[in-house]
This record gives structure tokens, C-alpha cells and sequence, in this order.
């Protein structure tokens, strides 16, 4: 059975969700929290974090506010979809639905942590209400790329210690950062493709009534 072009690019939605689950599984069954497990010398290691807020290990220290970012989440994941349904069925540019189906993959990676994990795997924060819309996104891909401490001459950071890239994350992160990034670069030739077709019979179409008013004028 052939694949619709909407069915594509929810199965490449579908197996970033897939991936992205059974990492934070492996870390969850593998891990104690807070472990880590360098693998490529120090400047790539895996480091088992939750994070009761946004992406990259930005949190929101408000009961209201983890609740509030939940259902966010929610809307915005279903928003994604529908927006995905309607390209595919306008036949957009090949790379712009898969950079919406990367997205959206990631988005329903953080939605299925937000939403269960807080029940499933008992990692809601103590002081939350309850332990549904307040799971804990587990992180784990760390890259401290380098340190440094600040010169003391330096205005205002002088002396102090400098990490890049301090931020832990997880693939569903990765996977909606990548996916805004290229649309961002590529946004041009993903958005005029899209709308290439019937403006550009337009245009043509304009062009030789344009062109052919006056010889018409002449024969007059």
C-alpha cells in the first residue's frame, strides 16, 4: 500500500518520536540521574538530566508555569500537524515538510514527557499538584565544547567561569532546532516553491497581455 504525501511525513514525524523515546528510555533504565558517560572524549558525553521546563535546559520555576507550558505544548503539537496535513496537500517543497514533520516529531517527544512521565515514570516534581502535565523531559546529550575563566579586566564577567555549550538537551530538541533552522536558511526556496506554480502562470499570462497591447494598439 503506497504512502499519501501528508503519510510521508507523519512517518518521519512518527520515527523521530520513536528515537527520541527510546533514548530517553535507554538513559531512564541504564542511568542513575546525574550520571555521565563521556563518549567522545570530554567535549561529548552523555549526562542524565530531568528538566521540569523548556528545551535545552531552560526551565520555568512556576507551578502555573510547567501546567501552562504543558498545554502549550499540546496546542502547539496539534497546530504543527494540521499545518503539515495542509502543505502536504498543497504539495509544498519536499524539504519544507520535512523540516515541519522534524518539528513536529520533536514536539510529540516533549509532549508524551510533559504529559506522562510524571505518571509513568514517577518524575513530577514533589510540590506538583499532580503528576499529570508536570512530568520531567529527561535530558541527556551534553557538549562542553570548551571552559575558560573570564580575565579579570573583562567588565562585568571578569573572573568568572565560562562553559560553551553548557545547555543539555535530547533528541526531540535537536530535532525541532534543526528543523527551524533550515527553514530559516532555506526559507526563500522552500516558500517561493511552494508558491511558485500558479504565480508564475500569472506572471506569464500578464506578460504577453502586456506584451500584446501594443500591437493591438497598433492595428487599431
Amino acid at each position: 500500500m503506497l504512502l499519501t504525501q501528508s503519510q510521508k511525513y507523519f512517518l518521519i514525524a512518527f520515527l523521530v518520536v520513536v528515537f527520541d523515546q527510546s533514548s530517553k528510555m535507554l538513559v531512564f533504565n541504564n542511568m542513575e540521574l546525574h550520571q555521565e558517560i563521556n563518549v567522545l572524549g570530554d567535549w561529548f558525553r552523555i549526562h542524565y538530566l530531568l528538566n521540569p521546563g523548556m528545551a535545552f535546559g531552560i526551565k520555568w520555576n512556576s507551578e502555573f508555569g510547567k501546567l501552562a507550558l504543558t498545554l502549550f505544548r499540546i496546542a502547539a503539537m496539534l497546530g504543527i500537524a494540521f499545518y503539515l496535513h495542509r502543505k502536504a496537500r498543497e504539495n509544498a517543497h519536499p524539504g519544507l515538510l520535512f523540516c515541519i514533520a522534524l518539528i513536529l516529531g520533536g514536539a510529540i517527544g516533549n509532549v508524551i514527557d510533559s504529559t506522562f512521565y510524571g505518571v509513568l515514570l514517577n518524575n513530577a516534581p514533589p510540590d506538583a499538584p499532580t503528576p499529570w502535565f508536570h512530568g520531567q523531559v529527561i535530558d541527556m546529550f551534553f557538549f562542553p565544547l570548551f571552559d575558560f575563566v573570564w580575565p579579570e579586566w573583562v567588565p562585568w564577567v571578569g573572573g568568572e567561569y565560562f562553559l560553551f555549550f553548557s545547555p543539555v538537551f535530547n533528541l526531540a530538541d535537536s530535532s525541532i532546532f534543526i528543523g527551524v533552522a533550515i527553514i530559516f536558511i532555506m526559507q526563500k526556496r522552500f516558500f517561493n516553491a511552494a508558491a511558485g506554480p500558479s504565480q508564475s502562470a500569472e506572471a506569464t499570462v500578464a506578460g504577453e497581455t502586456k506584451t500584446a497591447e501594443p500591437g493591438d494598439h497598433q492595428q487599431a
